[in-house]
C-alpha cells in the first residue's frame, strides 16, 4: 500500500503493489474470496482492521489503496473506520466510480485510490476534499505514498521506474514483480524497505488483467516466502 504502478504491456495491464508495514502489525491473511453485499471479491485481509489495500471484484473491478493523499499528513489515530474497509465498499460497489463521487469521507484518514475498470482513475482523499483524476491507461504510472516517502525520493523512485520501462513495449508481469522487489542498494527508500525504525516490506501483490479481461491475482508474502495465485473471470472467481 505503498508502492504502486500501472503498466500497459502488450495488450494486457499490470497493476503491482508493494506494502510496507511496521513489523509489529499481524501479517495479511492469504488473499481469499468474500461475499460483500452481492460482490464476490477477492482481496488479502488485514487481520488488526478486516480491510484490504488491494482487491478484485468480480466485474473486473480492480482497487489499490495508498496511504496518504499529496502530503505526509500528522495521523490523529481517532478515525470512524479503516481506509481498507472504505476500499472494500468500493470495490464491492456494481460502479465504484460513482460510489467514490457520494461517499461521504469526512472522519477518513488520507488516503490515494487507484481504480481500474475498462478506464483508470487516480482518486486522493486530502481530509477534506476529493480529487478526481483520470489516466491514460495506455501509459504508465507509478505512486509512492506522501506517508513515506519525501518529494525528492518520489521523484527518484519515479526515475528507476522510467529506466525500467524504457522503449519496452513488451513487458512481462513477472519483471514487474521482480522490480518492485529490488531495494536498489537503500532499504530506506528502495522498493523493498528494512528501516530501523521497524517499516519494512511484507509483500509485493499484482493483477494481471488480460485481452479477455480475465484476471490473475499474484500475492507474494516476502517474510514467508510464499506465493499465491488465483485465476478469475468476470463472470465468476475460482480458487
Amino acid at each position: 500500500m505503498c508502492t504502486v504502478s500501472f503498466i500497459s504491456s502488450g495488450g494486457q495491464y499490470f497493476i503491482t503493489s508493494n506494502r510496507d508495514e511496521h513489523v509489529s502489525r499481524p501479517l495479511a491473511l492469504e488473499p481469499q474470496e468474500e461475499t460483500i453485499g452481492s460482490a464476490k471479491v477477492l482481496f488479502p485481509k488485514d487481520p488488526k482492521a478486516g480491510g484490504t489495500w488491494f482487491a478484485l471484484n468480480e466485474n473486473g473491478s480492480v482497487g489499490v489503496l495508498l496511504n496518504g493523499a499529496f502530503v505526509n499528513h500528522n495521523s490523529t489515530g481517532n478515525y470512524a473506520r479503516s481506509r481498507g474497509l472504505v476500499l472494500l465498499d468500493v470495490i464491492a460497489s456494481e460502479n465504484p466510480f460513482d460510489l467514490l463521487q457520494e461517499m461521504e469521507l469526512y472522519q477518513i484518514e488520507p488516503f490515494t485510490l487507484v481504480l481500474f475498470k475498462t478506464t483508470l482513475l487516480e482518486f486522493r482523499w486530502d481530509g477534506n476534499q476529493k480529487y478526481f483524476r483520470p489516466l491514460d491507461k495506455t501509459k504508465n504510472h507509478i505512486w509512492s505514498s506522501a506517508t513515506l516517502y519525501k518529494d525528492k525520493v518520489i521523484e527518484h523512485r519515479r526515475r528507476l521506474f522510467e529506466q525500467f520501462i524504457g522503449g519496452d513495449s513488451d513487458i512481462l508481469a513477472s519483471e514487474v514483480v521482480d522490480f518492485h522487489s529490488n531495494n536498489y542498494d537503500d532499504f530506506e527508500n528502495g522498493f523493498i524497505i528494512d528501516r530501523e525504525s521497524g517499516l519494512k516490506t511484507f509483500s509485493v501483490t499484482q493483477a494481471i488483467i488480460g485481452q479477455d479481461d480475465d484476471i490473475v491475482m499474484r500475492h507474494l508474502d516476502l517474510l514467508n516466502e510464499k506465493l499465491f495465485e488465483a485465476p478469475f473471470s468476470p463472470t465468476q472467481l475460482t480458487m
